[in-house]
């Protein structure tokens, strides 16, 4: 995402892509099929997984609506912990990836539903950039804490290939979980502290641009697996 220092002229500049991006996002949820490989749950426990898909403050927010899913935090992983630090992330320099970590209940939704919001909310096609951010820091990246998370994110990823989902071949990585390490707090629920005017949301042109937008359509498209909806 922009550093919170970067200006509204920028957000003006990038406001160009937002019909296109709209249009994918919508295009890309109506269109995917669900896993052919999903996983078969006891419901005995939760489980976690990390999805990086460009600026964390959108992603967050869908999954933070999504049924079955306990927390999703911003955080970065990829790189090492001690330059986990947004201005030193935001170089592009450390290797870290803008993630979200989800803790969800497979009895209410699987891994496999979840890889399909996932694919839906932002372009995996796009190699090292994501909206209007550019940089190995906003790259599309699954990080699995299971083999059978493994086995079901690579097995999707071809199956969407295969049926030539989007328009572009899926740049999207498939890599273990090292170490996910938490962002600072005001990157925590930052889109809902825009949705509620909270000072501690600096970039509202942005979110307003690119955030919102991925929530709406997430909720639109997913029904039965957003909260509140039947």
């Amino acid at each position: 995402m922009p550093r919170v220092t970067r200006s509204i002229t920028r957000i003006a500049l990038c406001a160009g892509f937002i019909g296109a991006i709209s249009t994918f996002t919508l295009s890309a949820a109506a269109s995917l099929p669900n896993p052919a490989v999903d996983e078969k749950s006891s419901g005995a426990k939760l489980e976690t997984t990390v999805f990086a898909g460009g600026c964390f403050w959108g992603i967050e927010a869908v999954f933070d609506a999504a049924k079955g899913v306990r927390d999703a935090v911003s955080g970065y992983a990829g790189g090492s912990k001690a330059n986990a630090h947004y201005e030193i992330v935001s170089t592009g320099t450390t290797g870290h990836a803008e993630s979200v970590q989800i803790t969800f209940d497979p009895s209410q939704v699987s891994f496999g539903q979840l890889l399909k919001i996932y694919f839906s909310v932002h372009d995996p096609t796009q190699l090292n950039r994501q909206d209007p951010d550019e940089g190995t820091q906003y790259r599309s990246e699954i990080f699995y804490t299971s083999d059978e998370q493994k086995r079901i994110a690579e097995a999707y990823i071809q199956q969407l290939s295969a049926a030539k989902a989007f328009p572009k071949s899926i740049v999207t990585k498939v890599a273990p979980l090292q170490a996910f390490y938490q962002a600072e707090d005001y990157h925590q629920d930052y889109v809902l502290h825009c949705q509620q005017g909270l000072r501690v949301c600096t970039n509202r042109p942005y979110v307003q641009h690119f955030d919102i937008p991925k929530l709406a359509n997430f909720r639109a498209q997913f029904p039965t697996l957003a909260k509140g909806e039947k």
